[in-house]
């Protein structure tokens, strides 16, 4: 039986997109697109900004695909590589703010009691958004989240659990629901 490129492991995939493999690549690239672009816009990019990075961001894992080793997933990997594209190309356009305090809770949604994660995402504010996103959209740990925003581990710290709780209490069901939703 002959194997496609579908058959094959991320990691067998790398290996060969490594070695030059473009078929093998853009396999990799189907198969992990949408979920870097959605990360990305959990980040607050725009759909047009975040199709852009996400592009750079495979572009740039093609040249470095001998670097993965196979040492958690592929789709951790290169959402790492666009995480840390996204915030450079916001800081180098001066549009992140370090700190920003507006409550936005006028933007949930109702849909029957029930929210969407990416509206409650919304409603935190652009660092603690972008904090949250970093550790469990992309799997970066704290100190990585740290370097690559040029703000301190405590206050990573600070902003990853702020907006989780922040996540926990909006997405929690109404009163008496008896359903509970774990995040994080």
């Amino acid at each position: 039986m002959v194997k496609t490129l579908r058959d094959f492991h991320d990691v067998e995939l790398a290996a060969q997109a490594a070695a030059g493999g473009r078929r093998e690549y853009g396999e990799l690239v189907r198969r992990h697109g949408s979920a870097v672009r959605g990360l990305l816009r959990r980040m607050g990019a725009t759909p047009s900004l975040s199709d852009d990075v996400a592009q750079d961001a495979f572009l740039q894992g093609f040249q470095r695909c001998s670097e993965f080793r196979g040492q958690g997933t592929f789709a951790g990997w290169i959402k790492k590589i666009a995480a840390r594209l996204y915030l450079k190309r916001v800081a180098k356009e001066a549009r992140y703010v370090a700190e920003v305090e507006t409550d936005q809770a006028d933007v949930v949604v109702d849909r029957g009691g029930l929210m969407d994660l990416d509206d409650a995402l919304k409603t935190l504010n652009e660092t603690e958004r972008v904090c949250v996103s970093l550790c469990h959209g992309a799997g970066m740990s704290h100190p990585e989240i740290a370097a690559a925003m040029n703000l301190p581990l405590g206050t990573v710290k600070s902003h990853v659990k702020r907006g989780l709780d922040k996540l926990r209490a909006r997405l929690q069901p109404a009163q008496g629901d008896g359903r509970s939703i774990h995040v994080g």
